[in-house]
């Protein structure tokens, strides 16, 4: 008797080390933070720390944090140039499913908002519409950046802009998920490729009623534009903080020049960068979340109106701080810690609709294996504790 007593309690022991604090409590449900209210004045400068130090400043609450998301991915596009993958699986942009937890594993990390890359076809509009939605429903707040090269990097035709801009405008400039600085926030990519008279023409069409910010790399080009645009939010994607020495002063000088001119700056950081699969050289690499704290830092030290986070999902560059098979959520957990907030909770993966793993077919079969043995040893255990009791037999027929 003593034999199956202790048989009973290994069992209880072997599931709960093999399915983990799952099976000893219910899964909580995911917590829905409220969005931080954005500041619209221009921040102080926070204290400095030493230039390129791992340990960074923590974010300001009222900083808004944006990273930049992309709604181009089919199923096909990740058989192409990528070294990684994300653990929610290898989605298609039009999923909600990984649209919500996408947002909720963001919101956890502290981040504000997307930054959401599109242009106006009917594929991208579709995935907006959606993505709309899930961003109302999660209380969530979105940005556009519009896609204002082609596939070749040539600039698009300002006339396509401006019908672009305008276009946004009329279908969803008034939803509440874009009321983020009062009217919605468009970052023109690529501004560099284009004429200062096209870009005079395309701000005076849609300035009154969105926020127009260009995407400069150059301080004297900004002060070109400056008088006829809202801000600026420079996409800094592969500096190396360990090698380009200049790139802290060179993001300070840009939030100086746009804020000579009342503007909106929002700075870069992003974890690392690697896109060598489609033709470049560089690598920048991510060292355990060392790579994000210092251009976190530096993009800090230059006084910005909001961190653009590159990126959450642009995996062929590498700067995705999205969950991934490599990297897991070290990104995630370092940003949590850089804002001062509790980070990811549980595991965003493809089997479970709030972000948090359901363990999978080996956890089912894992339980009921357990279960069938728990219930023979109790049986047993319960005929041995009762010798006297037999189990009637059927008589046959006479």
């Amino acid at each position: 008797m003593k034999r199956f007593g202790l048989l009973l309690t290994a069992a209880a022991i072997g599931s709960t080390l093999l399915l983990g604090p799952a099976a000893a409590a219910p899964t909580p449900s995911t917590p829905t933070p409220s969005t931080p209210t954005p500041s619209t004045s221009t921040p102080s400068t926070p204290t400095p720390s030493t230039a390129g130090a791992s340990a960074s400043p923590v974010v300001r609450p009222q900083l808004p944090v944006l990273a930049y998301y992309y709604i181009w991915f089919n199923a096909s596009s990740w058989n192409r140039a990528k070294r990684d993958y994300p653990t929610v699986g290898r989605y298609s942009s039009d999923e909600t499913t990984v649209m919500r937890k996408h947002i909720i594993a963001a919101k956890q990390a502290g981040i504000t908002g997307f930054l959401v890359s599109w242009k106006d076809t009917p594929v991208l509009d579709d995935r907006l519409d959606k993505l709309i939605s899930v961003a109302r429903e999660q209380h969530f707040t979105l940005g556009i950046v519009y896609q204002g090269l082609d596939v070749k990097r040539e600039p698009l035709p300002a006339d396509r802009v401006r019908h672009d801009l305008i276009t946004f405008n009329n279908r969803w400039g008034n939803d509440s998920v874009f009321d983020l600085y009062g009217r919605p926030l468009m970052i023109w990519a690529g501004t560099w490729r284009f004429s200062v008279a096209d870009i005079r023409m395309v701000a005076d069409a849609v300035r009154p009623h969105l926020q127009l910010l260009a995407s400069e790399r150059l301080t004297n080009r900004w002060n070109e534009l400056g008088p006829m645009l809202d801000g600026n939010a420079y996409y800094w994607s592969s500096v190396d903080p360990g090698k380009d020495l200049k790139s802290a002063a060179k993001l300070a000088a840009m939030g100086q020049a746009v804020h000579r001119t009342n503007g909106l700056w929002i700075a870069p950081a992003a974890p690392g960068f690697d896109a060598r699969l489609i033709g470049g050289t560089r690598q920048v690499l991510r060292n355990d979340g060392d790579t994000l704290r210092k251009e976190w830092g530096n993009a800090l030290r230059s006084s910005p109106d909001a961190l653009g986070l590159i990126s959450w999902n642009e995996f062929t560059e590498g700067t995705y701080v999205e969950p991934s098979s490599e990297y897991g959520h070290t990104a995630l957990k370092t940003l949590s810690i850089l804002m001062g907030t509790k980070g990811p909770q549980g595991e965003l993966d493809s089997s479970s609709p709030t972000g948090r793993s359901a363990g999978g077919p080996l956890r089912a079969i894992v339980i009921g294996v357990l279960l069938l043995l728990l219930s023979v040893v109790a049986v047993v255990k319960a005929r041995r504790s009762n010798p006297q009791q037999s189990v009637p037999r059927v008589r046959s027929a006479p």
